[in-house]
């Protein structure tokens, strides 16, 4: 069994497996590190490509494309290792990015998840939406980055350089214990995908662990390869999804309140839509709520199965207001004071 597993989920995503599959592998030891290629089902030429230009890769086949959470589910059933690393196909890994996240992590066994600093490929000087220097979210559930408030990315000019714990860890580029990924049973596959990754980080927190950014490890991601940033159906997956998250992992006393604000703004968020003549966006808003409300059942049952707890890094004030209000648009302007453990 190898120390690390990068397994990295496609679906027909041959082009970036073309050009990023052999960056990844020349930036891997080998004797350590094994790498997998999760195909989702793809109707490119990607299973073509792997078995003539990667032989040495070894595949592992889903037979249908039901996501990001149940392709790599799936897929990990079949992966020993100590750490997972859960990597996008549209990221350029560089020299020395696995070592420091492992040091990190074996000097803390409470550590469970930990990404590198995401950078943007085409702007490469700037942290990247998905993810940026590492995940938080506000009262309301709001997430956010260092590095990324909203639409504003910021350029890396090496302020936030230091480790430090974060909420949650993006999926795009995620080391997790093995171990843990499967105690905690995975990544939620009613999610499809589009935070998935921040239920997961929180479950994680819930049990009594921590998240990570380590910075000195640095890769390039493209983003939107599967759904572009201005997709409704990713406005649909987004909304439902974070009203999904709040009811699994929120403490009884805090799920309603926070749920009621929450619809409310996003209502708002739908009017917003509307007047800027994206109409199909706005109307995934109302048709998230209701799928979301179709599903309370199951959320219920599942909220049963988590130990809710404090959690640390949370904003203790609304992000929204924060942004679009007061004018913040850098990390750096919220007050570290303001980042709390709640319940």
């Amino acid at each position: 069994m190898k120390k690390v597993a990068v397994v990295i989920l496609n679906y027909n995503g041959e082009r970036y497996l073309e050009q990023f599959l052999p960056i990844t592998i020349a930036n891997c030891n080998l004797n350590e590190v094994e790498i997998v290629v999760a195909d989702n089902a793809s109707t490119d030429s990607s299973l073509e490509l792997m078995r003539d230009c990667f032989p040495g890769i070894r595949v592992i086949k889903n037979k249908t494309n039901d996501g990001f959470s149940t392709g790599y589910n799936l897929a990990l059933q079949h992966v020993e290792a100590q750490y997972y690393v859960l990597l996008n196909s549209d990221i350029e890994v560089t020299p020395d990015w696995i070592d420091p996240i492992v040091k990190l992590m074996d000097s803390d066994p409470k550590i469970a998840a930990c990404q590198p600093k995401i950078r943007s490929y085409y702007h490469r000087d700037e942290f990247e939406y998905a993810g940026a220097c590492g995940g938080f979210i506000d009262k309301y559930g709001y997430p956010f980055c260092r590095g990324r408030l909203f639409q504003h990315l910021e350029q890396d000019n090496g302020q936030y350089d230091e480790p430090r714990e974060v909420f949650w860890a993006t999926g795009a580029c995620m080391f997790v214990r093995a171990d843990l990924y499967h105690q905690i049973g995975g990544l939620d596959d009613s999610f499809f995908a589009h935070m998935e990754e921040i239920d997961l980080c929180w479950r994680l927190k819930n049990a009594g662990y921590k998240v990570y950014c380590c910075p000195q490890s640095v890769v390039y991601h493209i983003g939107g390869g599967t759904l572009p940033k201005n997709s409704p159906r990713k406005t649909y997956l987004n909304f439902r999804n974070n009203l999904s998250l709040l009811v699994k992992n929120l403490p009884r006393y805090r799920v309603l309140p926070v749920i009621v604000v929450r619809i409310l703004l996003d209502w708002v968020a739908a009017l917003k839509f509307w007047k800027e003549d994206c109409t199909e966006d706005s109307r995934m808003v109302f048709k998230a709520h209701r799928d979301f409300y179709k599903r309370l059942k199951t959320l219920r049952q599942k909220r049963g199965e988590v130990k809710h707890r404090r959690v640390s890094c949370v904003y203790r004030r609304n992000i929204v207001f924060a942004g679009f209000l007061l004018g913040k648009k850098h990390f750096s302007e919220l007050r570290e004071k303001d980042f709390v453990s709640m319940d």
